[in-house]
C-alpha cells in the first residue's frame, strides 16, 4: 500500500529554519523531528580522523519522528522508546544529545523525561537519529531555559553526529566537511517525492568500507541550480550519490529495488545516504501518485514487499 505524509505540522510549523513544534508550555514540549535526503552526495577524501570529507546537498522530508520532552529536578536523564527495543542510553544519539547540551552548560542537576517516538526507518539513509538529537538539542535549550545562541547549539550538534548541525539549518543546506558545516539553501517550492524502503537496512560503517574515493570528484553544481530552480526533471537528471554503487554491491535487493523505481519514468531516482531508502524525484502531486502505483504494480512474484511513502521536501513559503 501507497502510505501518505505520515504528519502534518502546524500551519507555518514545517517552514521555518527550526524543528515544527506542536506544542509547547512549561512543562514540556513536543517537536517534530524530520527525515532528509541527499540529492548530491560526493566523497572527496579520507580525513586523518577516520571521517571522511565529502560535499552534499541535503533537503528536509514531512516524514518525521516526535520527541515529547519534560524536564525533571532530579538530574536524570530517562529515555523511552516507540516501539520498544531501541537503546535508551548512552547509545542512543537523543541521549548523547541531552547529555552534552547539559555538559556545555556544566548542570549536572538537568534532567529531562523524553519519549521518542519512531516513524523514520532505522538504516535507511534518512539520519532519523541525527535529526532526533537536533530535536532534542532544541527542545532542551527551551525546557531547561537555557537561551544558548544558534552557534553553541551547532558546535554541541556537530559533537554529536556529522549530520546534525544540517537539522538546525531546516529546510535545506550545503553541507561539507564531514557533513558538520551547513550553508542554508533556501526552497520556495516543494520538490514530490516517491519514497522506497527496500526490506533490508544498511549499516554506513559496512557501506563505507566498500568505497572507492574518486581521484576526480564530481560537482555539485548542475544539482544547486536545478535545486534553486525548483525545476524537478533538471533536478532529476543531476541526482548522485558516490555511496550508490558500493551499497548496491553489498545489498543487491537495494539495487534491484532502485531499478525498478529507475524504470516507472520519474524525473530521477536515487539512493539516499549510505541507503537503503531509495527515492524518485516526481514532476508533481500527480505524477508522484503515478510513480508509486506503476512501480508497486511492477514487483515481480516472490519479492519482499518495499513500503513506498508518497512524501515532500520542506520549503518556506514566500510571504
Amino acid at each position: 500500500m501507497v502510505t501518505a505524509r505520515t504528519i502534518t505540522p502546524p500551519v507555518g510549523g514545517a517552514t521555518g529554519s527550526c524543528h515544527p513544534t506542536f506544542s509547547a508550555g512549561p512543562d514540556g514540549v513536543v517537536i517534530a523531528a524530520p527525515a532528509k535526503l541527499n540529492l548530491y552526495l560526493e566523497i572527496l577524501a579520507k580525513r586523518p580522523d577516520g571521517y571522511h570529507e565529502l560535499e552534499t546537498l541535503m533537503v528536509a522530508l514531512d516524514l518525521y519522528d516526535t520527541l515529547e520532552l519534560h524536564p525533571r529536578i532530579d538530574g536524570r536523564l530517562d529515555l523511552t522508546c516507540d516501539p520498544p527495543g531501541l537503546p535508551t542510553g548512552p547509545e542512543n544519539l537523543v541521549y548523547k544529545a541531552a547529555d552534552r547540551l547539559r555538559q556545555w552548560v556544566s548542570r549536572s542537576d538537568l534532567g529531562s523525561s523524553i519519549r521518542l517516538i519512531k516513524r523514520i526507518p532505522t538504516q535507511a539513509g534518512l539520519a532519523g537519529g541525527s535529526s532526533d538529537a537536533a530535536a532534542a538539542i532544541v527542545g532542551l535549550n527551551r525546557i531547561w531555559g537555557l537561551d544558548l545562541p544558534k552557534p553553541d547549539l551547532a558546535t554541541i550538534a556537530a559533537e554529536v553526529g556529522s549530520d546534525v548541525a544540517f537539522f538546525l539549518n531546516l529546510p535545506a543546506g550545503w553541507c561539507t566537511g564531514r557533513g558538520e558545516i551547513v550553508a542554508p539553501e533556501s526552497v520556495t517550492q516543494p520538490f514530490h517525492i516517491v519514497l522506497v524502503f527496500p526490506p533490508v537496512g544498511l549499516g554506513t560503517a559496512e557501506v563505507y568500507r566498500r568505497l572507492a574515493v574518486p581521484e576526480l570528484p564530481s560537482t555539485g553544481a548542475a544539482v544547486r541550480a536545478a535545486f534553486r530552480a525548483a525545476d524537478p526533471e533538471a533536478l532529476g537528471r543531476a541526482l548522485f550519490n558516490r555511496l550508490q554503487s558500493p551499497a548496491f554491491d553489498l545489498a543487491p535487493i537495494v539495487e534491484a529495488v532502485y531499478c525498478r523505481l529507475a524504470g516507472v519514468n520519474p524525473a530521477g531516482c536515487l539512493m539516499s545516504g549510505s541507503g537503503s531508502a531509495v527515492f524518485a524525484v516526481c514532476r508533481d502531486r500527480q505524477d508522484a501518485a503515478r510513480v508509486a502505483g506503476a512501480f508497486q504494480a511492477a514487483t515481480p512474484p516472490g519479492e519482499p514487499d518495499s513500503r513506498v511513502l508518497v512524501v515532500r521536501t520542506l520549503h518556506v513559503d514566500p510571504a
